[in-house]
């Protein structure tokens, strides 16, 4: 720590230096090397005008003398004042170094005392701090209001909260409340009409971009390098200098320069940790030297995430960084987050991730801004009891607390023995009941109805193909039998095969080879990935639904209440819905068919967290589910049978997703059928 000290000329420039955590400041303390500039107690100068007005006079003592002892006593002070100029400068710079050693192991001393008081959660206030050594502890926003530009009243108001250093929030809220406006008003991107937003002094922040075309002309490669921008900046700058055909004795310094701070960053190490993180991402090596316009939109989202996490950044704002990644690899990212020491901020509707990766949980609703310990589901369970007993008007005030407080013991017992969990066990031990409250959110209906009891002989598939446009086979040898009842979710690698069989089974789309066979008894409802085509006209939501199904304008209306569209809303027009809006129409649309087997192509996108939780409700549907997903809760909760598809047939096993996901053997088995 103190050799750290010296590194930044703490002393000399009385400058500050910012250690982020215990280990930072040991990291920091330990890659100190050299750069030991001490200062001398006695400045230089004045030794160098001593050594011009003595020795001039000494000589001059000397030849102008007669006296022989004087001539004598001149020529020693002669002597040794010619030694002293030059070795005078060299004991003064020891002296110094004596100096400046024991001034360091004072600071060292305060440096060691600050740093046990921060592991055991108690640093000691200090009448007098030490200027040169503070802590960043938080992103600090004090009665913040943020308004879009264009709109007439504030999208977020009064906020006023901390994030300290380390903590990783999970931003939850109904769309529209304002998640994204937050994290744009974190960044720095939206500035807020009043109040501040502060974040500590040289921290970095990245951000997870949403503009998947802004870097369509730059290598893969150094679009993830751009996310660290100092380290970006640095390599320009040298490239710059040794491109000069000659250098100057100043273009010299400032490569040495340079040449430090690229050190000092892991520049040498950068392209193979940018590589590494491509690689974990899911986007293969021979695509790093690409022009990112080349790449497909999936792995553009993952060029995205990788730039946001190069680099290791103080401070992450990741809005849906989920979106468009396969299990796998949102399985990777859930244990990069979770065993990073930075401040995390993540927008997410995919729960097991939230759960996965939050420590907390904010909540936006109505404008305002609450933060709760533990994760989602802590969240959503203990919001869910506390409605429960405010609905229960004879449950007495000491019991109801005695429910809830057993409730957060019984949650936090169950929490894993991991960095993250640890740290949420404890918040959730500190919790009062007092700061459970039943929530506010509104839950649409998902509920399906069979106009007709399914038969023994739902759907038999066999010998099936299907390959992309480009010859790339999505699957082959694909044979199952759907049993009665079974709720099944489809995996691949590659989810344009998912889509494939979904629109093969469905009459849409030609298989390459093989055939497939729908029972007698059996209707389908399918809700596609792409429904664009559903929405192309002007009619008002209530005539659209007509389209689907019998039943007079009321009863239209209905199906529109279930999915959250009340009074003036069902008059919109369809071909100004959004994302969401559209899917929960769409919903609307198969319940009106009353299919005993519904097909649901990735279901959960473009919905919020609330209409997801309502979709659980396919757990107690009579029919057959056959559906695809990327959100890891709603295939644990609903699915009972796997079907993985590959290009050399298929993984089919009778289990839950957990125990899919990891079990050895069947690892082995998708290793050897993909090729891996």
């Amino acid at each position: 720590v103190a050799m750290n000290g010296i590194r930044e000329v703490l002393i000399y420039r009385q400058q500050p230096v910012f250690f982020k955590s215990y280990q930072d400041a040991c990291r920091k303390g330990k890659n100190a090397r050299s750069f030991l500039t001490v200062a001398p107690p006695i400045p230089s100068w004045i030794l160098e005008v001593c050594g011009f007005l003595v020795i001039p006079s000494t000589i001059w003592l000397l030849i102008s003398t007669d006296d022989a002892d004087m001539s004598t006593i001149a020529g020693v002070i002669t002597v040794i004042m010619l030694a002293a100029w030059r070795v005078l400068p060299l004991l003064n710079r020891s002296l110094g170094c004596l100096v400046t050693l024991r001034g360091l192991r004072a600071m060292a001393m305060n440096c060691l005392e600050r740093l046990e008081a921060i592991q055991k959660q108690a640093l000691p206030s200090s009448p007098d701090p030490d200027p040169s050594f503070r802590f960043v502890r938080e992103i600090t926003l004090d009665q913040a209001d943020f308004r879009y530009p264009g709109a007439t009243q504030d999208s977020l108001s009064k906020l006023s909260f901390s994030i300290h250093k380390g903590e990783q929030l999970g931003i939850i809220g109904p769309s529209g409340a304002g998640k994204s406006t937050l994290l744009r008003a974190i960044s720095g991107d939206l500035e807020p009409n009043k109040g501040t937003v502060e974040m500590g002094p040289g921290e970095r922040l990245s951000v997870l971009e949403q503009d998947h075309f802004k870097y369509d002309e730059f290598r893969v490669m150094d679009t993830v390098l751009m996310g660290h921008q100092p380290l970006w900046e640095n390599m320009k700058e040298r490239e710059r200098l040794y491109s000069k055909p000659e250098m100057t004795e100043e273009d010299g310094n400032l490569a040495a320069e340079l040449e430090l701070k690229f050190a000092e960053m892991n520049g040498w190490e950068a392209e193979s940790n940018a590589a590494q993180l491509l690689q974990n991402l899911g986007v293969k090596e021979d695509r790093h030297d690409k022009l990112v316009g080349e790449l497909s939109n999936t792995e553009k989202v993952r060029v995205m995430l990788a730039k946001a996490l190069f680099g290791n950044p103080d401070n992450l704002l990741l809005d849906e960084p989920t979106n468009d990644l396969d299990l796998d690899t949102v399985e990777w990212l859930e244990e990069y987050l979770s065993n990073i020491e930075q401040t995390v901020l993540v927008v997410s509707h995919d729960r097991h991730f939230l759960d996965a990766v939050s420590t907390q949980t904010v909540d936006i609703d109505f404008g305002k801004v609450t933060m709760f310990a533990g994760n989602y589901s802590f969240w959503y369970e203990s919001s869910q009891l506390a409605l429960r007993q405010a609905q229960n008007q004879k449950m007495k005030a000491e019991e109801k607390k005695k429910q809830l407080e057993e409730f957060i013991r019984r949650f936090s017992a169950n929490v894993a023995k991991s960095k993250q969990t640890t740290s949420r066990k404890k918040m959730l031990e500190k919790l009062n009941v007092e700061e459970i409250r039943p929530s506010s959110r509104k839950y649409p209906g998902i509920i399906f109805q069979m106009d007709r009891e399914p038969g023994n002989q739902i759907l038999e598939v066999e010998g099936l193909k299907a390959c992309d446009e480009d010859g790339t086979v999505l699957f082959d040898n694909v044979n199952f039998n759907i049993e009665k009842g079974e709720k099944v979710v489809f995996l691949s690698h590659n989810p344009k095969a998912m889509t494939a069989l979904f629109e093969i089974i469905n009459g849409n789309r030609k298989a390459d080879a093989g055939e497939y066979k729908w029972g007698i008894t059996i209707t389908t409802a399918y809700l596609p990935l792409d429904n664009t085509e559903f929405f192309q006209s002007d009619m008002n939501l209530v005539d659209w639904l007509s389209q689907y199904g019998p039943g007079n304008e009321v009863a239209m209306k209905g199906y529109l209440g279930r999915m959250l569209f009340s009074g003036e809303e069902v008059l919109k027009k369809v071909n100004v819905l959004s994302g969401g809006e559209k899917m929960r129409c769409m919903i609307a649309r198969m319940q009106l068919q009353n299919a005993n087997c519904l097909i649901l192509d990735t279901p959960t996108n473009h919905l919020d967290l609330e209409s997801i939780q309502a979709f659980n409700n396919l757990v107690a549907f009579k029919g057959n589910v056959l559906f695809a997903s990327h959100d890891h809760e709603f295939i644990n909760t609903v699915a009972n049978r796997i079907i993985e598809l590959t290009p050399s047939g298929t993984i089919d096993k009778l289990m839950s997703y957990d125990e899919y996901i990891y079990d050895e053997a069947i690892k082995e088995q998708k290793a050897k059928m993909y090729g891996i």
